[in-house]
């Protein structure tokens, strides 16, 4: 695979030391010389963006003359605590920042495809499953923390007022079925998001390649509008997951 420049960039500061430190770890990359692949450099490049833009907000807040990045950062703030509030109720405000991050990160991620000599890293497989990953884990983590071994009940299905027979068979039948219904929510994040914008990608290259002008345009901006609609299901689906996790009705 061809490297993009800032890519060649990151491999020529740090491919020697990159690649020292996975041999030392016992991993042998494949491209020893420039170990840093183009979906990680955009990974990277997104991180440092979004570093940029909260250092930028942060900076520049004010309560009597608020700026526009400030407003921006508010909205995108406020509309998500809005949609956190509503889905996972009175406990969505310590789940928030992690939602507003999430959301900015695939956004940006997205988004990236649309300028010249940069791809969008939510094109390969691996970046949205460690997006899946990470949510999948915290949103465990936040039930188990809420309701410490309780957390257990959402697995085995109602138990209150159930006949002893029923309490003792019940769990049998919905446990393996909940288990696998919760690995199946990685595997559905991860594809959705991935194969949407991978075929967003390719279109817009082979109609870049077919006709230079024009018709490549319009297909730009559905890209824009995919990878806008692609991070708000994403999102709404983790608000889904963590109101279903430190939820208390079993």
């Amino acid at each position: 695979m061809e490297q993009l420049t800032f890519t060649k960039f990151l491999n020529h500061l740090f491919g020697p030391a990159v690649t020292a430190l996975l041999q030392a770890l016992g991993i042998h990359p494949e491209h020893p010389t420039h170990p840093i692949s183009n979906p990680l450099a955009m990974e990277l490049l997104v991180v440092l963006l979004l570093t940029i833009f909260f250092i930028a907000v942060r900076t520049r807040l004010s309560v009597e003359n608020p700026g526009a990045l400030q407003n921006t950062m508010e909205g995108i703030n406020g509309f998500i605590s809005d949609l956190a509030d509503e889905i996972i109720g009175h406990s969505s405000a310590k789940f928030v920042p992690y939602l507003v991050v999430l959301g900015l990160f695939i956004l940006l991620c997205n988004l990236l495809g649309i300028i010249p000599g940069l791809e969008s890293p939510t094109g390969v497989p691996y970046v949205p499953l460690g997006c899946a990953l990470l949510t999948w884990f915290y949103y465990h983590y936040a039930g188990l923390r809420e309701s410490g071994a309780g957390y257990v009940t959402h697995f085995i299905g109602p138990q209150e007022g159930m006949p002893l027979i029923v309490r003792l068979l019940l769990p049998v039948l919905i446990f393996p079925i909940e288990i696998f219904s919760h690995l199946a929510r990685v595997l559905s994040l991860t594809v959705r998001l991935f194969a949407n914008m991978f075929a967003g990608e390719m279109v817009t290259l082979v109609f870049f390649s077919l006709v230079p002008l024009g018709l490549p345009i319009l297909f730009e901006g559905l890209h824009i509008g995919v990878s806008f609609i692609q991070t708000y299901i994403f999102v709404l689906l983790a608000a889904v997951y963590f109101g279903e996790a430190v939820s208390h009705e079993h």
